[in-house]
């Protein structure tokens, strides 16, 4: 994940989810929504940011309440470490 801040008070979401990562469409795009379902779950917890999510080949064919789970995870880190950072 690559985190920046932004100055639109609010987190931003980017994905790059590949082929060669994620295989077909169908388990491409369940990844995808996923991220999105999460991200949308924690958004009012995270910092001004813009975060890009980058998937791995671990993720496929994981349940989906383990990515959520990992997901809150990272949630909960880019919020800690985010947080302590003075914005410019």
């Amino acid at each position: 994940m690559t985190v920046s801040p932004n100055d639109c008070d609010a987190p931003r979401l980017g994905m790059a989810v590949a082929v060669r990562v994620a295989g077909g469409s169908v388990e491409r795009n369940r990844l995808r929504r996923i991220i999105r379902e999460s991200f949308r779950l924690h958004q009012r917890t995270l910092p001004p940011v813009d975060l890009v999510v980058s998937a791995r080949a671990p993720a496929r064919g994981v349940p989906g309440r383990q990515l959520h789970a990992s997901l809150k995870a990272l949630w909960m880190k880019v919020g800690e470490r985010c947080a302590a950072r003075p914005r410019s």
